[in-house]
């Protein structure tokens, strides 16, 4: 039986599987075995002892006044000869002698024991990869199933899924390669291990492996944007104020993000100090493109940037992609315009304005200083004058009850009249008062 123990225990270190766990296998396999000589009908169970190392199989009994079936009972009298402080429905355990089991027997053992390693064997290996979710893993590529690519990584196979790869590689047979583990389950056949080389933690990990200063923790990724294949913009931030946290990414001459360039196949990476401050922080992930003004509007979740006119194409981007890859990267809405495009639209803005205000002086009893009260008061154009009664009306200063009745008449009859223009878009009392500063963006 210590022969057993060794083999045991020989077992759990090669399979990386708990000694109890073998221990219980084992002894399942025993009571299997044991039930195919001895039969179903007692209860037999084993137990393992530990100081002497061995299993012992056990029958169970019920102790009973008057035994009525010999396999499942024993008398009380006769229980007590061997425990004197049994009491009535205890159990009495007897030892059963241990004896070869049948050819039968001998296989069933066999088969649970096998059965049960390769459970505790497929336990062990979803453990262990479960606890690395969020790491990078090195494996080989074995195959490519259905654009499926099937990775070896040691005791089992990852599934890199076409939506996890990058569009800018390509995966044969035999290459190794870097992945990211996004998660693992349990599946029929053991751990399902899902990888990823378009996850933005790809980016984390690799900046972690080969800049010591992220490894140890002195300089902090605040946000990975990512387009796989493409680029990447990462915002970095320094613990140390004597550690640049730009230049330590890059290293001397580029050399340390060129290897993660190579790594990714040619993906671009932008390296963008972090600001707690968004305006701030746009101004530096829009680069290299060269911010002129930022205006936030909290109420939106927008930042609102101007740019020279020959910097909004390489504000933007190719596709768009600069101005995405920002957006995430910063956590707001970005809002990106020239500064001849704000002016004309500003333009625009004055031009409405003029012709409401001009529309409202028209009407009897408005004349353009009433005009302007009125847009003040939020009554911008002819459709609120309309919905709007004498009493409205007073509230507006220099509008008296006769000048209020007058222009609920006229606003009234100008309103029954067949329309032959679209009304003037509304305007707001800061468009009242125009000149060349109005149109300006408030800097932030």
């Amino acid at each position: 039986m210590v022969d057993l123990i060794q083999v045991i225990e020989q077992i759990g270190r090669e399979k990386g599987i708990e000694r109890e766990v073998l221990i219980d296998a084992v002894g399942a396999a025993i009571l299997s075995a044991s039930r195919k000589s001895l039969g179903t009908l007692s209860d037999l169970r084993v137990d393992f002892d530990q100081p002497s190392k061995r299993f012992i199989l056990y029958i169970v009994k019920q102790v009973v006044e008057e035994v009525t079936n010999p396999r499942t009972e024993v008398a009380l009298e006769e229980a007590r000869r061997h425990q004197p402080d049994v009491q009535l429905g205890d159990e009495f355990r007897t030892e059963l002698e241990t004896r070869g089991f049948g050819r039968i027997a001998a296989q069933t053992a066999k088969q649970v024991i096998i059965q049960r390693v390769r459970e505790a064997e497929r336990d062990s290996v979803y453990q262990s990869f479960k606890n690395r979710e969020g790491e990078l893993i090195t494996g080989i590529v074995q195959r490519v199933v259905k654009d499926n690519v099937i990775v070896n990584v040691g005791k089992a196979e990852a599934i890199l899924p076409p939506r996890e790869q990058s569009p800018r590689e390509e995966y044969r047979p035999g290459d190794r390669i870097r992945a990211y583990i996004v998660e693992v389950k349990k599946g029929t056949r053991g751990a399902a291990v899902l990888v990823s080389r378009s996850h933005p933690g790809t980016i984390l990990r690799l900046f972690e492996v080969e800049v010591p200063e992220v490894g140890e923790g002195i300089i902090e990724i605040k946000g990975v944007a990512r387009e796989a294949g493409e680029r990447s913009k990462i915002a970095v931030s320094s613990r140390d104020s004597n550690v640049d946290p730009v230049g330590a990414c890059v290293g001397y001459r580029g050399s340390r993000v060129q290897v993660i360039v190579r790594e990714l196949g040619g993906e671009k990476i932008d390296i963008i100090p972090w600001r707690e401050n968004a305006a701030d922080f746009v101004r530096n992930a829009l680069a290299p493109a060269a911010v002129e003004a930022v205006t936030v509007d909290e109420a939106s979740h927008t930042l609102r940037v101007v740019v020279a006119d020959e910097q909004l194409s390489l504000a933007i981007g190719r596709r768009g992609q600069n101005a995405r890859l920002a957006a995430k990267l910063v956590g707001w809405k970005v809002d990106i315009k020239s500064r001849s495009e704000l002016a004309r639209q500003a333009e625009e803005k004055a031009r409405q304005a003029r012709v409401t205000l001009e529309e409202l002086a028209s009407v009897p009893g408005i004349g353009p200083k009433i005009a302007g009260r009125l847009v003040e008061a939020g009554f911008g154009t002819m459709d609120r004058l309309v919905q709007a009664s004498a009493e409205d009306l007073i509230t507006v200063e220099g509008i008296g009850p006769k000048s209020a009745a007058k222009i609920v008449t006229a606003v009234q009859e100008l309103s029954t009249r067949p329309a032959h223009e679209e009304e003037p878009a509304a305007i707001s009392p800061e468009d009242v008062s125009l000149d060349e500063e109005a149109v300006e963006p408030e800097v932030v």
